[in-house]
């Protein structure tokens, strides 16, 4: 499986978000400047953001996103299906019915195949796991440093 960088950006700009509190929102354009991002791409995964109801959009001069829950009430499953969308990655064709002899009426085929079967179990482990992450675990993971980095950067940022 292979997730766009996206799903990175969505989260490190989450958690950027979280640490200078959501009293000033930061414009997508300065987001973009502090991870050295594509301003327009950026934009776009933060509005897919804003429409999954996890970031807010303060319009204005003064506007910017903020996020729009408590850390505690996001998880990393919620960010990623906001940017990925929520299809399994494995989509079965039934290609064992297909060929020369083949009977696609055989009891056999009324079932999914192991092949399936393994497949969407992995997606489910795969899809616990992202959910039973949140980003206010995300934070209390991350160096005490990296919240006082992001709060004074952002400070002079800010002027």
């Amino acid at each position: 499986m292979r997730m766009s960088e996206q799903v990175e950006w969505g989260l490190h700009c989450c958690l950027t978000l979280a640490w200078i509190g959501g009293e000033h929102p930061m414009p997508a354009v300065r987001l973009a400047e502090w991870f050295e991002l594509p301003p327009a791409y950026l934009t776009k995964c933060l509005q897919a953001l804003t429409r999954a109801g996890i970031l807010q959009s303060v319009p204005g001069a003064r506007g910017g996103f903020r996020l729009a829950r408590q850390p505690a009430d996001v998880t990393v499953m919620d960010v990623t299906v906001a940017i990925e969308g929520a299809d399994n990655p494995f989509r079965c064709t039934e290609i064992r019915q297909r060929g020369a002899g083949v009977d696609p009426s055989a009891p056999e085929f009324r079932t999914p195949c192991a092949i399936s079967t393994v497949m969407h179990r992995a997606d489910l482990a795969w899809r616990r796991e992202l959910a039973g992450h949140t980003l206010a675990d995300l934070l209390a993971s991350a160096p005490a440093e990296a919240a006082e980095r992001t709060r004074r950067r952002y400070a002079l940022l800010r002027g």
